[in-house]
C-alpha cells in the first residue's frame, strides 16, 4: 500500500453484481410537482399505459371528492363542460364530477447510460442499468374536449341546412394534384417539423399495463429480479476489466457525448460559440456586428478575466478611435473584391467613402448627410447605410454619433488616443487628395481649433508691440486735436472714457473661444472700465498687468492661459472697492503681457481628443531670467513641443546629453518648478487630465 492512503484505509470491500433481468424494462417516475413527503402510494391507479419506443407513459389516478380540501361545485363544473348533459360511454367522467386526474411523462434525459437502480442486500450490492428516467406532470387534455365541445355548440347554432350543403358539395368539381418528387433539404425540414413528430408519436399504439400497488404480492415477486441470478462471479464476464477500463466505464470523457447545435442562419454566433474563438477573432466578430462600441461595453461582453491589455492590441487592428469610442474598420465591414449590396460599388470606394464619415465624426458631434453626399459623391443608399452605423437622426439637426464621447477612455488611454489621432492625420491626408477638400472649408465656425502653430513667439512679441505703438500714437492725435479745438493752454481737458467699441477687438487670430469662466475680453467683469491708475492705451498691456505677470511667473515658470486668468481674477478679488490696479484686460492683451515679460509660448501637441480647454492648450513658460538654469528650461520647453508628457530618465538623459553631467538635484529642481507627475509621467503644469 502506498504511503499517501495510510490515512485512508479499507474498511470493507463490497461485491457489486450487474442484474439483466430488468435491463430493457426498468424505468424511473419523478413527480417534479409534488413534495416527496406526499406519495402516490396510497392512491387508487385506474390505469396506465404506455408506447416504448418513445417511452412514453399515462397513469390515470383517482381523486379523492370526500377530501375536504376538494371543491365539488367546482368538479361538477368541470365534468359538465367536459361531457356535457349526456350520459354516454366514452365519458370521461362517469360520475358527472371529475373524479380522476391524468398524468402524462416527458424524457428527463435521453441518455441514460450512466443511471441505474442500485439495491443492497447481506453485504451485496446490486444493480440494474435503467431503461428510460420520465417525469410525470398533470394532464389537461380534458380542457382541449371542453373546448372542442364549445366549438362544435357553436358550428350547430350556426350550421343551415345540411341537404343543400351536401348538394352543393357534389356539385364541385374534383381538381387533382401532382405531387412533384421531394428534395432531400424538404425531406429534412419535413422530418423535423412539428407536424411530423405529433404524426410519428400517434402511430404507435399504446400498450395497456396492469398496475399492482407497491405492497402487492406481485410486485414483491417483480422486485426478485433487481437481484442478479447468477452470482458466480466467473460467469459474470462483464466486470472482469482492468481498473482504468471499469473507470472508463463508470466515467466516460465528456467528449463522447454528441450535443445536437440548434439549427440557425448561419450569420448568427452565440456567446457560448463567440468565447470558443482566439481573442482577436471574438474581438473582429463582436465589431463587425455592434460597428461602434466604447471599451467597457466590450470587455463586458468578453469572457471575465480577459486582459485589457491585450484587448487593446487587438481592438486597434480591427478599429479606429472616434470621440474615444472605436468604431470598426471599414476593410473589416467591406473586404477586398466584395461590393455594396445597395448599389454594387466595389469596396476601395465603399471605404474610402465611409472613412471620411467617420473623420468628420472625430471632428464634430452631428453631421448633415447631402454634405457628406456632396463630397464623397456616392449613392444615397450607402451614404444612409454608413451613418446608420454609427449615429442617429435628429430633428434638424442631422444626424449625431451614435455614442457620447469617452472622455475616461482618453484620460486613462491617452498614449493609444496620441496613436490613432496620428493615424487619423494620416487617413485625413488621403482623404484630401482623394476628394480634393480642405479641412479648413468643412469645419464648423463655432468649432475650436488651436492657435495657428506657424507664429513664433517672436513674432507675437512683435506684433504686440506694433499694436502698442499704434494705439498710443492715435490716442495721442486725438488728444492733440481736443486741446486744439478747445482754444488753448488754460482750458481743461476732460479725456473721455474709451468704449467697448473702442476697445481691442475679439482675438481674430484663433477662433477658439474662452472657456475658463472669464469671457474672451475681459477679465472678472471689468471690460470697457477707464484705466485708472496709470493704464496704457486700450488694449496694450499695463504697466501694472506687466509688472504682476512678471512676478506671477517668476514664483511659477509654467502657467496655462486659463490659470493664469484664474490668478488675475484672484488678484483683482483682493482689492479694495473701486480700486481698479489695471484697466480691461482682453485675452490677447494677457498674452502680449505675457511675452513682455520674458516668456514664450510652449505648442505642446495635446491628443486630438483632449478633454482639455483651449485656454488650457496654451501654456506659456519663463523663458530669460539670467541664471544658468536657463538652459535647462529651454531644453525642457523643447522636448515638450514634440510630445505632451516625458519620462523623467529621458529628461536626464537629453541634459547629461547636451551639458554634460548634469547633477540629479538640478534635475528634480528643474521638474518641480516646471511640472508634475501622473502615473510615473510629467506632464507640464496645468496641462494634465488627472
Amino acid at each position: 500500500m502506498a504511503s499517501g492512503d495510510d490515512d485512508d484505509p479499507i474498511i470493507e470491500e463490497i461485491d457489486v453484481y450487474l442484474a439483466k433481468s430488468l435491463a430493457e424494462k426498468l424505468y424511473l417516475l419523478q413527480y417534479p410537482v409534488r413534495p416527496s413527503t406526499m406519495t402516490y402510494d396510497n392512491i387508487n391507479l385506474l390505469a396506465a399505459k404506455i408506447k416504448p419506443k418513445q417511452q412514453r407513459v399515462e397513469l390515470q389516478m383517482a381523486m379523492d371528492t370526500t377530501s375536504p380540501n376538494y371543491c365539488r361545485s367546482k368538479g361538477e363544473q368541470i365534468a359538465l363542460n367536459v361531457d356535457g348533459t349526456g350520459y354516454e360511454e366514452n365519458n370521461t367522467y362517469s360520475v358527472k364530477m371529475m373524479d380522476n386526474q391524468s398524468f402524462s411523462s416527458i424524457q428527463a434525459t435521453t441518455n441514460t447510460a450512466r443511471y441505474a437502480a442500485a439495491i443492497f442486500r447481506k453485504g451485496e450490492l446490486h444493480v440494474t442499468p435503467l431503461t428510460g428516467i420520465l417525469q410525470m406532470r398533470p394532464s389537461f387534455t380534458y380542457l382541449d374536449k371542453a373546448d372542442n365541445k364549445t366549438r362544435e355548440r357553436e358550428a350547430a347554432n350556426e350550421g343551415g341546412d345540411s341537404s343543400q350543403d351536401e348538394g352543393e358539395e357534389e356539385a364541385k368539381a374534383i381538381s387533382v394534384r401532382f405531387a412533384r418528387p421531394e428534395s432531400e433539404q424538404a425531406r429534412q425540414r419535413r422530418i423535423q417539423s412539428y407536424e411530423f413528430l405529433q404524426k410519428k408519436q400517434a402511430e404507435e399504439p399504446w400498450i395497456h399495463l396492469q398496475h399492482h400497488n407497491v405492497k402487492d404480492g406481485r410486485s414483491e415477486h417483480e422486485r426478485q429480479y433487481l437481484f442478479c441470478q447468477n452470482v458466480d462471479v466467473s460467469d459474470n464476464s462483464e466486470l472482469v476489466k482492468t481498473p482504468k477500463e471499469y473507470l472508463t466505464m463508470l466515467m466516460p470523457p465528456l467528449a463522447e457525448e454528441k450535443f445536437v447545435k440548434p439549427i440557425g442562419p448561419s450569420n448568427v454566433l452565440s456567446m457560448a460559440q463567440l468565447r470558443t474563438l482566439p481573442l482577436g477573432e471574438q474581438i473582429k466578430t463582436l465589431m463587425r456586428n455592434v460597428k461602434v462600441i466604447q471599451f467597457a461595453s466590450l470587455m463586458g461582453l468578453l469572457a471575465s478575466g480577459t486582459d485589457s491589455t491585450a484587448v487593446l492590441r487587438c481592438i486597434q487592428q480591427v478599429a479606429l478611435l472616434v470621440q474615444g469610442n472605436w468604431v470598426v474598420k471599414s476593410d473589416v465591414l467591406y473586404p477586398k473584391n466584395t461590393c455594396s449590396p445597395h448599389s454594387g460599388v466595389p469596396a476601395d470606394v465603399l471605404c474610402r467613402g465611409r472613412d471620411f464619415v467617420m473623420w468628420r465624426f472625430t471632428l464634430e458631434r452631428s453631421l448633415m448627410r447631402k454634405e457628406v453626399a456632396a463630397v464623397i459623391k456616392l449613392p444615397p443608399e450607402d451614404v444612409k447605410d454608413f451613418l446608420e452605423q454609427v449615429a442617429v437622426p435628429r430633428v434638424n439637426r442631422g444626424w449625431e454619433f451614435l455614442l457620447p464621447a469617452d472622455a475616461d477612455f482618453v484620460k486613462k488611454h491617452a498614449d493609444v488616443a496620441h496613436r490613432q489621432h496620428m493615424l487619423w492625420m494620416g487617413i485625413q491626408n488621403k482623404l484630401e487628395k482623394v476628394f480634393n477638400f480642405s479641412k479648413d472649408d468643412l469645419m464648423p465656425k463655432n468649432s475650436p481649433q488651436p492657435d495657428p502653430v506657424h507664429i513664433s513667439g517672436e513674432q507675437r512679441l512683435k506684433l504686440a508691440q506694433d499694436r502698442a505703438q499704434a494705439k498710443q500714437a492715435s490716442l495721442q492725435k486725438d488728444l492733440d486735436a481736443k486741446r486744439a479745438g478747445s482754444g488753448g493752454g488754460g482750458a481743461r481737458v476732460k479725456q473721455e472714457p474709451v468704449s467697448d467699441g473702442e476697445a481691442e477687438p475679439m482675438d481674430t487670430s484663433s477662433p477658439t473661444p474662452s472657456l475658463s469662466g472669464i469671457p474672451n475680453g475681459s477679465v472678472n467683469g471689468y471690460a470697457g472700465a477707464e484705466h485708472a491708475n496709470g493704464g496704457g492705451p486700450a488694449g496694450a498691456p499695463s504697466p501694472q498687468l506687466l509688472d504682476f505677470v512678471t512676478k506671477t511667473f517668476g514664483k511659477n515658470p509654467v502657467l496655462t492661459l486659463n490659470e493664469l486668468k484664474r490668478l488675475v481674477s484672484l488678484h483683482l478679488a483682493t482689492m479694495p472697492a473701486g480700486h481698479i490696479p489695471f484697466g480691461p484686460v482682453s485675452d490677447h492683451m494677457l498674452q502680449d503681457a505675457v511675452l513682455l515679460s520674458r516668456c514664450k509660448q510652449i505648442m505642446v501637441p495635446f491628443p486630438a481628443l483632449t478633454t482639455a480647454s483651449a485656454d488650457v492648450q496654451k501654456v506659456f513658460g519663463l523663458w530669460e531670467t539670467g541664471e544658468d538654469c536657463d538652459k535647462h528650461r529651454h531644453l525642457l520647453y523643447d522636448m515638450f513641443t514634440k510630445t505632451y508628457r516625458l519620462k523623467r530618465t529621458a529628461v536626464q538623459a537629453r541634459l547629461n546629453e547636451e551639458f554634460g553631467d548634469v547633477p540629479k538635484a538640478d534635475v528634480d529642481r528643474l521638474l518641480k518648478e516646471c511640472c508634475t507627475s501622473h502615473a510615473g509621467m510629467w506632464y507640464l503644469k496645468g496641462t494634465t487630465q488627472s
